[in-house]
Protein backbone atom coordinates (compact mmCIF):
# COMPACT_ATOMS: atom_id res chain seq x y z
CA UNK A 1 0.00 0.00 0.00
CA UNK A 2 1.56 3.55 -0.93
CA UNK A 3 1.96 5.95 2.19
CA UNK A 4 0.07 9.18 1.86
CA UNK A 5 2.34 12.41 3.48
CA UNK A 6 0.28 12.06 6.59
CA UNK A 7 1.37 8.23 6.82
CA UNK A 8 4.97 9.09 6.53
CA UNK A 9 4.49 11.33 9.54
CA UNK A 10 3.05 8.89 11.76
CA UNK A 11 5.45 6.39 10.93
CA UNK A 12 7.94 9.23 11.50
CA UNK A 13 9.05 8.05 8.11
CA UNK A 14 11.98 6.03 9.95
CA UNK A 15 11.98 3.77 6.97
CA UNK A 16 13.12 7.24 4.22
CA UNK A 17 16.47 6.18 2.91
CA UNK A 18 18.26 8.54 -0.14
CA UNK A 19 18.68 6.57 -3.40
CA UNK A 20 20.37 7.47 -6.69
CA UNK A 21 18.18 7.66 -9.27
CA UNK A 22 19.01 8.53 -13.14
CA UNK A 23 20.25 11.95 -12.95
CA UNK A 24 18.92 12.66 -10.02
CA UNK A 25 18.26 12.15 -6.17
CA UNK A 26 14.75 10.18 -4.79
CA UNK A 27 13.46 9.08 -1.64
CA UNK A 28 12.59 5.80 -1.04
CA UNK A 29 9.64 5.65 1.48
CA UNK A 30 8.06 2.10 2.71
CA UNK A 31 6.92 -0.22 0.52
CA UNK A 32 9.73 0.63 -2.16
CA UNK A 33 7.69 3.95 -3.65
CA UNK A 34 10.28 6.22 -5.57
CA UNK A 35 9.68 9.81 -5.65
CA UNK A 36 11.46 12.73 -6.44
CA UNK A 37 13.52 14.60 -3.96
CA UNK A 38 10.70 18.50 -3.30
CA UNK A 39 10.17 20.89 -0.55
CA UNK A 40 6.29 20.75 -1.97
CA UNK A 41 3.83 18.63 -0.38
CA UNK A 42 1.06 17.41 -2.05
CA UNK A 43 -2.07 18.76 -0.53
CA UNK A 44 -5.06 17.03 0.30
CA UNK A 45 -8.40 17.83 -1.41
CA UNK A 46 -11.03 15.78 -0.04
CA UNK A 47 -10.85 12.37 -2.16
CA UNK A 48 -8.01 14.14 -4.55
CA UNK A 49 -5.27 13.32 -2.33
CA UNK A 50 -2.21 11.53 -4.19
CA UNK A 51 -0.91 8.48 -2.73
CA UNK A 52 3.01 9.65 -2.51
CA UNK A 53 4.53 11.90 -0.44
CA UNK A 54 5.93 15.14 -2.61
CA UNK A 55 5.55 16.66 -5.94
CA UNK A 56 8.39 18.46 -7.97
CA UNK A 57 9.69 21.80 -7.32
CA UNK A 58 11.06 24.53 -9.25
CA UNK A 59 14.04 24.48 -6.43
CA UNK A 60 15.25 21.04 -7.62
CA UNK A 61 14.99 21.69 -11.20
CA UNK A 62 11.84 21.10 -12.72
CA UNK A 63 9.68 23.82 -14.56
CA UNK A 64 5.64 23.33 -15.05
CA UNK A 65 4.12 23.02 -18.15
CA UNK A 66 0.75 23.51 -17.49
CA UNK A 67 0.06 26.90 -15.86
CA UNK A 68 -3.60 26.00 -14.09
CA UNK A 69 -5.26 28.92 -15.96
CA UNK A 70 -5.25 28.15 -19.58
CA UNK A 71 -3.83 25.99 -22.09
CA UNK A 72 -1.05 28.60 -23.05
CA UNK A 73 2.12 26.56 -24.53
CA UNK A 74 -0.12 24.25 -26.00
CA UNK A 75 -1.81 23.52 -29.46
CA UNK A 76 -4.45 21.25 -29.35
CA UNK A 77 -4.99 18.96 -33.28
CA UNK A 78 -7.94 18.81 -35.25
CA UNK A 79 -10.79 18.99 -32.96
CA UNK A 80 -10.04 21.97 -30.72
CA UNK A 81 -12.58 21.82 -28.24
CA UNK A 82 -11.72 18.50 -26.78
CA UNK A 83 -9.51 20.09 -24.13
CA UNK A 84 -10.25 22.83 -22.21
CA UNK A 85 -9.74 24.53 -18.54
CA UNK A 86 -11.87 24.17 -15.93
CA UNK A 87 -11.45 25.15 -12.33
CA UNK A 88 -7.68 24.88 -12.74
CA UNK A 89 -7.42 21.03 -14.70
CA UNK A 90 -7.14 20.42 -17.92
CA UNK A 91 -10.10 18.56 -19.19
CA UNK A 92 -10.16 16.32 -21.93
CA UNK A 93 -13.52 15.29 -23.40
CA UNK A 94 -14.77 14.58 -27.02
CA UNK A 95 -13.71 13.67 -30.64
CA UNK A 96 -10.21 12.62 -31.43
CA UNK A 97 -7.46 15.34 -30.80
CA UNK A 98 -3.79 16.08 -29.40
CA UNK A 99 -2.41 18.51 -27.22
CA UNK A 100 0.79 18.99 -28.20
CA UNK A 101 3.30 21.01 -25.84
CA UNK A 102 4.29 23.74 -28.01
CA UNK A 103 5.79 26.29 -25.13
CA UNK A 104 8.71 27.90 -24.93
CA UNK A 105 10.48 25.28 -22.16
CA UNK A 106 13.84 23.75 -23.15
CA UNK A 107 12.50 25.24 -26.89
CA UNK A 108 10.16 22.93 -26.53
CA UNK A 109 12.24 19.89 -27.84
CA UNK A 110 13.17 17.41 -25.08
CA UNK A 111 15.54 14.77 -25.33
CA UNK A 112 16.92 13.25 -21.68
CA UNK A 113 14.51 14.39 -19.47
CA UNK A 114 11.94 13.65 -16.51
CA UNK A 115 7.85 14.09 -16.70
CA UNK A 116 5.34 14.13 -14.11
CA UNK A 117 2.15 14.19 -14.82
CA UNK A 118 -0.77 13.81 -12.79
CA UNK A 119 -4.10 11.98 -14.13
CA UNK A 120 -7.71 10.93 -13.18
CA UNK A 121 -9.60 8.99 -15.38
CA UNK A 122 -13.52 8.74 -15.67
CA UNK A 123 -15.38 5.02 -16.41
CA UNK A 124 -14.46 3.92 -19.79
CA UNK A 125 -12.13 6.32 -20.12
CA UNK A 126 -8.92 6.17 -22.75
CA UNK A 127 -6.17 8.34 -23.09
CA UNK A 128 -2.16 8.80 -23.39
CA UNK A 129 0.90 11.05 -22.27
CA UNK A 130 2.96 10.71 -26.05
CA UNK A 131 7.00 12.19 -25.90
CA UNK A 132 9.94 12.20 -28.19
CA UNK A 133 6.57 13.42 -30.35
CA UNK A 134 5.77 16.51 -32.87
CA UNK A 135 2.84 18.47 -33.86
CA UNK A 136 0.32 16.44 -36.17
CA UNK A 137 -2.74 18.15 -37.28
CA UNK A 138 -4.86 14.79 -38.11
CA UNK A 139 -4.94 10.99 -37.09
CA UNK A 140 -2.69 9.46 -34.04
CA UNK A 141 0.86 10.65 -34.00
CA UNK A 142 2.90 8.67 -36.28
CA UNK A 143 6.71 9.96 -33.84
CA UNK A 144 7.28 9.56 -30.41
CA UNK A 145 6.39 6.86 -27.77
CA UNK A 146 2.91 6.78 -25.87
CA UNK A 147 2.56 5.99 -22.23
CA UNK A 148 -0.99 4.62 -22.07
CA UNK A 149 -3.60 5.87 -19.64
CA UNK A 150 -6.70 3.50 -19.31
CA UNK A 151 -8.37 1.80 -16.40
CA UNK A 152 -11.55 0.43 -17.70
CA UNK A 153 -11.87 1.41 -21.69
CA UNK A 154 -12.14 -1.96 -24.07
CA UNK A 155 -8.23 -1.86 -24.84
CA UNK A 156 -6.51 -4.44 -22.86
CA UNK A 157 -3.47 -2.09 -23.04
CA UNK A 158 -4.03 -0.37 -19.79
CA UNK A 159 -2.33 2.87 -17.46
CA UNK A 160 1.54 2.59 -17.31
CA UNK A 161 2.71 0.98 -20.43
CA UNK A 162 4.39 1.85 -23.07
CA UNK A 163 1.65 1.17 -25.55
CA UNK A 164 2.46 -1.65 -28.12
CA UNK A 165 6.03 -2.08 -26.88
CA UNK A 166 5.64 -2.79 -23.05
CA UNK A 167 2.02 -3.34 -22.34
CA UNK A 168 0.76 -3.46 -19.37
CA UNK A 169 -2.70 -5.88 -19.94
CA UNK A 170 -6.36 -6.46 -18.68
CA UNK A 171 -5.19 -5.03 -15.29
CA UNK A 172 -4.73 -1.47 -14.56
CA UNK A 173 -2.16 -0.39 -11.37
CA UNK A 174 -4.89 2.27 -10.10
CA UNK A 175 -8.90 3.02 -10.45
CA UNK A 176 -10.88 5.36 -11.95
CA UNK A 177 -11.52 8.37 -9.92
CA UNK A 178 -8.27 8.43 -7.92
CA UNK A 179 -5.76 10.45 -9.07
CA UNK A 180 -2.44 9.38 -9.70
CA UNK A 181 0.91 9.91 -11.47
CA UNK A 182 2.63 8.88 -14.50
CA UNK A 183 6.51 9.28 -13.60
CA UNK A 184 8.41 8.85 -17.05
CA UNK A 185 12.18 9.23 -17.27
CA UNK A 186 14.29 8.91 -20.39
CA UNK A 187 18.17 9.36 -20.51
CA UNK A 188 19.72 7.75 -23.43
CA UNK A 189 18.08 4.70 -24.92
CA UNK A 190 16.29 3.70 -21.33
CA UNK A 191 12.64 4.62 -20.77
CA UNK A 192 11.27 4.14 -17.20
CA UNK A 193 7.83 4.48 -16.36
CA UNK A 194 6.28 4.73 -12.78
CA UNK A 195 2.67 4.84 -11.54
CA UNK A 196 2.39 6.39 -8.57
CA UNK A 197 6.45 5.16 -7.59
CA UNK A 198 6.05 1.46 -8.98
CA UNK A 199 7.84 0.65 -11.93
CA UNK A 200 5.51 -0.69 -14.86
CA UNK A 201 8.28 0.12 -17.89
CA UNK A 202 11.74 -0.62 -17.60
CA UNK A 203 12.93 -0.63 -21.13
CA UNK A 204 16.28 0.22 -23.18
CA UNK A 205 15.33 0.83 -26.87
CA UNK A 206 17.90 -2.05 -28.96
CA UNK A 207 20.31 -0.38 -31.25
CA UNK A 208 19.20 0.08 -34.70
CA UNK A 209 15.76 -1.16 -33.93
CA UNK A 210 13.12 -0.53 -37.05
CA UNK A 211 9.36 -0.95 -37.13
CA UNK A 212 7.14 -0.83 -39.12
CA UNK A 213 3.79 -0.16 -40.34
CA UNK A 214 2.07 2.89 -37.98
CA UNK A 215 5.03 1.89 -35.43
CA UNK A 216 7.78 2.69 -37.38
CA UNK A 217 8.33 6.26 -35.63
CA UNK A 218 8.49 4.81 -32.33
CA UNK A 219 11.82 5.23 -31.38
CA UNK A 220 14.28 7.22 -28.95
CA UNK A 221 14.92 10.48 -31.43
CA UNK A 222 13.80 14.23 -29.21
CA UNK A 223 10.71 16.18 -29.41
CA UNK A 224 8.20 17.42 -28.00
CA UNK A 225 5.00 15.96 -25.30
CA UNK A 226 1.37 15.55 -26.18
CA UNK A 227 -1.97 14.97 -24.55
CA UNK A 228 -4.25 12.20 -26.07
CA UNK A 229 -8.03 13.29 -26.50
CA UNK A 230 -8.95 9.44 -27.56
CA UNK A 231 -12.84 9.41 -28.09
CA UNK A 232 -16.38 11.27 -27.07
CA UNK A 233 -17.15 8.29 -24.16
CA UNK A 234 -13.43 9.40 -22.94
CA UNK A 235 -13.60 11.89 -19.74
CA UNK A 236 -10.06 12.69 -18.66
CA UNK A 237 -8.82 15.04 -16.29
CA UNK A 238 -4.49 16.36 -15.62
CA UNK A 239 -3.46 18.71 -13.47
CA UNK A 240 0.23 18.98 -12.83
CA UNK A 241 2.56 18.64 -15.53
CA UNK A 242 6.18 18.51 -14.78
CA UNK A 243 9.67 18.28 -16.44
CA UNK A 244 13.49 18.96 -15.66
CA UNK A 245 15.59 18.05 -18.94
CA UNK A 246 18.24 16.18 -18.08
CA UNK A 247 20.44 16.88 -21.45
Amino acid sequence: MYRTLAGCALLACASFATAQEGAGDSVLIPDNTFVPNSTTAVEASGDNELPIATTPSEANGWTPLFNGKDLTGWTASENKDTFKVEDGLIVVHGDRSHLFYTGDVNDGEFKDFELWVEVQTEPQANSGVYFHTEYQETDWPMKGYEVQVNQSHGDPRKTGGLYGIVDVMDVSPVEDGDWYVEHITVKGKHITVRVNGKVTVDYTEPEGVEREGRMAGRKIDKGTFALQGHDPGSVVRFRQIWVKPLD
